[in-house]
């Protein structure tokens, strides 16, 4: 038999050969290393090479914490089984929530098309208004959900602006017919150059409602040429609008699942530290957001075409037409939204609550809501299912006192804002898994002393500067996630890189913040996030485009990280300074051997 044929066979059957070797490659492990931690490391290297091969389902694979803690003698069952649904969960689960009432009642088809209404149609401010609106949808409903609905929307308007996009590519390779309906004036050089204004003026005098003539006139290098910019400004939007709704997610707590992780194990491993909440994140994450979405909208609009004279100045030729055009489509879509509706405005007051509440539960810069209650017993997850809660009995239909005295009214059903139906649809419950998972995995690394132990093998990093370290840890981590869920790399680097904080005495918080950020920034590739797959799915990017953008997103993204963390986090977080919640993992538990050390001595003298 062929290696070619013998090679497809076992691609064919590759995830089921990983599934049975991997768990005899790393036997090793339990017999080369101390017990109990050599046993923790054999189920977080097995775990980690099945989520980055995804061999197993996600979830099925953050199970295993269930099965194998209690068989390896790591933890016994009663105290694994409740880390798959602590407050983290509640908080992530009230957030999709309010994500899905949102969405059930087109809240945020509104806001998106409000936006676009007020920046304009010029391609630099309409990619800035696709970019803005996808990050803000993103911090409160998934990344993929918003890129999914954010990406017709693009289509529409661009459609409007260029035609179609298929003629438009035939155009860009050879053109012979020269009176397709893409064409929409010279080449971008000859339409900012002062020789152009002539033939602006003549394609006035023809009202621009023929573009016949005109078309006849351009030459086919002409034709190429105008083609090849409005693709690359095609491009441009398309790919905006993942990378937006990845940069979003890193604003609020809720917006993407590593920053529930980030939380779920600062609460593991450092129960006292109180300096991450969901206002805190907001107040430091939100100021980052905007300063990497205004770094990227320069740079995708220079990569693709937008940044021109056209972004300042206002030329009244064809491609204004069509700018027009599409700005009244913007519009004319708004206008058939129709007035706010009561089940709209009732959403928007329980959205806003939700994150007042949120913000001000204990904003650290004054006292919060939550001093009216006992120290501790407040968290941002009872203050999320609070509002959650509400929206399954509030009316999505304005209530009426007369309906009580009116024989003749129509008894139809009561309808809330929110059923449990809607509900169930929308909650992705591998992803409470997956987090389920990650908190498991990082209580076994505690209990039995691998984040320890591996901690103590990184001594040699404490000689790099923590600054540097800080664009290191980001860089890395955004390189790693390219290839691997952001999910399963900031649940298996997370513990790793708290305890390197530890023993090279840094406040954890300095090295744990860039690395959860640093997993949203994955940008070169389709496979690295699902709204990066779901904007290559449409057939108008390929691979390269992604690489070429993607790579300086990834520069900018740890440029900016850096820049935070350095200025206004450390005077939030006081970063430079070692706190004292950061005890060393595990460190009670030693104290306390050491305690019994001469105890049983005696007993075993006597």
């Amino acid at each position: 038999m062929k290696i070619s044929v013998v090679s497809k066979k076992l691609w064919c059957v590759h995830k089921q050969l990983l599934v049975l070797l991997v768990p005899l490659l790393f036997l090793p492990l339990l017999f080369t290393l101390p017990e109990k931690e050599g046993k923790c490391l054999y189920v977080v290297v097995l775990m980690a090479i099945l989520w980055c091969t995804e061999a197993l389902p996600l979830a099925i694979t953050a199970m295993f914490p269930v099965c194998l803690f209690p068989t390896l003698g790591i933890l016994p069952s009663k105290r694994v089984c409740p880390q798959y649904f602590l407050e983290t969960n509640f908080l992530f689960l009230s957030g999709l929530l309010m994500a899905s009432s949102i969405e059930e009642w087109g809240l945020h088809h509104r806001i998106a098309l409000k936006v676009l209404t007020i920046v304009g149609v010029k391609p630099a401010w309409l990619i800035l208004g696709m970019m803005l609106t996808t990050s803000s949808l993103s911090m409160w409903l998934s990344n993929t959900a918003t890129t999914a609905m954010m990406l017709p929307i693009a289509n529409a308007i661009l459609e409007s602006l260029f035609g179609d996009l298929e003629t438009l590519k035939e155009n860009c390779k050879c053109t012979k017919d020269p009176e397709g309906d893409i064409i929409n004036g010279r080449p971008s050089v000859k339409l900012h150059s002062l020789p152009s204004v002539p033939s602006e003026n003549q394609m006035l005098s023809n009202d621009g409602t023929d573009g016949t003539e005109q078309s006849d006139k351009s030459t086919a290098e002409e034709i190429r040429s105008e083609s090849e910019y409005q693709l690359k400004v095609w491009k441009g939007f398309l790919i905006c609008i993942p990378y937006a709704a990845s940069i979003g997610g890193t604003a609020t707590l809720t917006g993407t699942t590593p920053n529930l992780i980030l939380i779920g194990q600062l609460k593991s491993y450092f129960p006292d530290c109180e300096d991450i909440n969901f206002g805190s994140w907001f107040a430091f994450a939100f100021p980052l957001m905007i300063v990497f979405l205004f770094l990227g909208w320069i740079w995708i609009a220079f990569l693709h075409g937008g940044l021109n004279a056209r972004l300042c100045f206002t030329k009244h030729d064809r491609r204004a037409q069509a700018e027009a055009r599409a700005r009244a489509l913007i519009e004319d879509d708004y206008r058939k939204l129709g007035p706010i509706c009561f089940a709209e405005g009732a959403i928007s007051f329980f959205f806003v609550l939700f994150a007042v509440l949120l913000f001000t539960r204990d904003p650290k810069f004054i006292p919060g809501w939550s001093v009216f209650f006992k120290k501790g017993y407040v968290s941002d997850a009872v203050t999320g299912v609070i509002i959650v809660s509400m929206l399954f009995f509030f009316p999505s239909q304005k209530p009426s006192l007369s309906w009580w005295f009116d024989p003749q009214a129509s008894n139809t059903p009561y309808v809330p804002l929110l059923s449990w139906k809607k509900a169930q649809e929308s909650v992705p419950w591998n992803i409470i898994l997956l987090l389920g998972g990650g908190f498991a995995m990082a209580k076994g690394c505690e209990e039995s002393g691998l984040a320890t132990w591996i901690g103590g093998h990184l001594q040699p990093l404490a000689e790099v500067p923590p600054a540097a370290a800080v664009m290191l840890i980001t860089a890395f981590l955004a390189c790693f996630t390219e290839f691997a869920s952001n999910t399963a790399t900031i649940i298996i680097f997370l513990p790793i890189i708290a305890e390197l904080a530890i023993h090279v005495s840094v406040n954890p918080l300095y090295f744990m913040i860039p690395a959860t950020i640093g997993c949203s920034y994955a940008f070169m590739l389709p496979v690295s996030t699902p709204p990066n797959s779901i904007a290559f799915a449409s057939g108008h990017l390929m691979v390269k485009d992604m690489v070429k953008t993607g790579i300086v997103m990834n520069i900018l993204g740890i440029l900016s990280v850096s820049l935070a963390m350095n200025t206004w986090g450390v005077a939030m977080f006081d970063l430079n300074t070692y706190p004292e919640w950061a005890h060393p993992i595990n460190t009670s538990a030693l104290v306390t051997d050491v305690h019994l050390l001469p105890v049983l001595s005696l007993n075993a003298t006597l």
